[in-house]
């Protein structure tokens, strides 16, 4: 995984701080929306297997993948494509797009914290949540919530590389381990 996100790291990089002087366009929030749908792309199985198939050429495969994306590609955004795919790179971009965001958050002085609770979170509750980790985190929070009912109950919070567990099922695996010992 480390090979993978060294190699990703200088496009990432370039393409933020390029689409950061980018006045013409939305700048990096357009491209991060643009990324997000091209590794969703990238990341099914027979388009991968499509991308690797060594018969197909640059141009042949820039065209596939712009015909897969449906998308009508600016100059900046072709010209990404096509440096992707002449550098052997193109499976890449699930990685490059998470880099991207994360650059982007990292500017911003927000993180996306993935929460994972046992029911459904919404409105009030979650805002109330997602205020009390902003405030204890020092981050504007951008919430990606999902449901694992195997918690029992509570919330586990992923902030980069910060966790933060206050699930019933942690807390029962905290009690085991306090009376094996």
């Amino acid at each position: 995984m480390a090979e993978i996100s060294t190699v990703a790291r200088p496009y990432a990089e370039a393409l933020y701080e390029a689409a950061s002087k980018d006045k013409e366009s939305a700048g990096s929030e357009s491209w991060s929306e643009l990324l997000s749908q091209w590794a969703q792309v990238v990341a099914l199985p027979d388009v991968r297997e499509a991308f690797s198939d060594p018969r197909l050429s640059d141009e042949q495969s820039i065209e596939l993948f712009i015909q897969l994306t449906q998308a009508e590609l600016s100059p900046s955004a072709r010209n990404f494509i096509t440096l992707l795919v002449e550098n052997g790179r193109l499976l890449l971009l699930p990685e490059v797009a998470r880099q991207f965001i994360e650059l982007k958050n990292r500017s911003e002085g927000a993180a996306v914290a993935d929460i994972t609770s046992a029911f459904p979170l919404e409105g009030e509750e979650l805002a109330g949540l997602v205020a009390a980790l902003e405030k204890r985190f020092g981050l504007k929070l951008k919430p990606n919530v999902t449901v694992d009912a195997s918690l029992i109950g509570g919330v586990r919070v992923a902030v980069g590389d910060q966790v933060l567990d206050d699930s019933v099922l942690a807390r029962l695996a905290q009690m085991r381990n306090t009376l094996a010992a």
